[in-house]
């Protein structure tokens, strides 16, 4: 048994709080009868009708882009910015798919595209320790001690201790002062990695997710995507049951 406007929402004709609503105007109906009431459970044999029409469990979709600068990982943008929607083509336009949390306007690289709520909560609940790891060229030469200091984790937005589960140094370029590093994190907070290299006085320069979870960038040019594969959804899940 499942409330009934999770089960709309599943349907993808709406979202869960636009569900509510459908139902509390009397838009929805149970086998015949009208429903109004927020929390309803029905089973998957109810016919569950929306203005009258039969819904059913819209089909999931799973997709890996990979993001170019320059957009918003968003399904809209009041600004009238370029989000990562316009990226994916029209067929999938009636899939209601949606970012698995954040990659920055400024930042490249994975993002995961679904439909999937249970995926998206597994994918970015931290007790779910899913590792993202990014490729970061900051400014300036970060020595040992500096590293060490990164590593055992920084205050961010004034009181939030932010801590790398891992960071590496690939390069450091004493010509053009910058140091190239790979950080893992399992977290995600807003612009999080930048505000970390920030606290120690190494401002970010670019910066690109190269894997999430096993996931990489392989055989997926800039801008464009591909959808996962069945295993590969599975092997998602299974992060659930670590």
């Amino acid at each position: 048994m499942e409330r009934l406007q999770k089960v709309i929402a599943k349907s993808n004709i709406a979202s869960r709080r636009q569900a509510e609503k459908l139902i509390v105007d009397g838009k929805v109906s149970v086998n015949g009868k009208i429903v109004t009431k927020l929390g309803t459970k029905v089973s998957e044999d109810d016919e569950i009708r929306v203005n009258g029409k039969l819904i059913k469990e819209a089909k999931k979709t799973y997709l890996l882009l990979n993001k170019p600068t320059g957009y918003i990982s968003t399904t809209s943008d009041e600004k009238d910015r370029r989000i990562v929607l316009d990226l994916i083509k029209d067929e999938y336009g009636d899939k209601r798919i949606y970012p698995v949390g954040r990659l920055d306007y400024d930042s490249a690289g994975i993002l995961l595209l679904t439909n999937d709520g249970e995926l998206t909560q597994i994918l970015t609940r931290p007790e779910f320790d899913v590792e993202k790891e990014y490729i970061v060229r900051v400014e300036g030469i970060i020595v040992r001690n500096k590293l060490n200091d990164f590593k055992k984790g920084v205050i961010i937005d004034g009181d939030y201790f932010a801590k790398p589960k891992d960071a590496t140094i690939i390069e450091r370029d004493k010509l053009n002062q910058s140091t190239l590093l790979g950080v893992v994190l399992t977290e995600g907070k807003n612009r999080q990695i930048r505000k970390m290299f920030d606290a120690i006085g190494h401002p970010v320069k670019t910066l690109t997710r190269v894997r999430y979870d096993f996931l990489t960038l392989e055989g997926v040019k800039r801008g464009g995507y591909r959808e996962l594969k069945v295993h590969e959804v599975r092997k998602l899940y299974s992060n659930k049951y670590k």
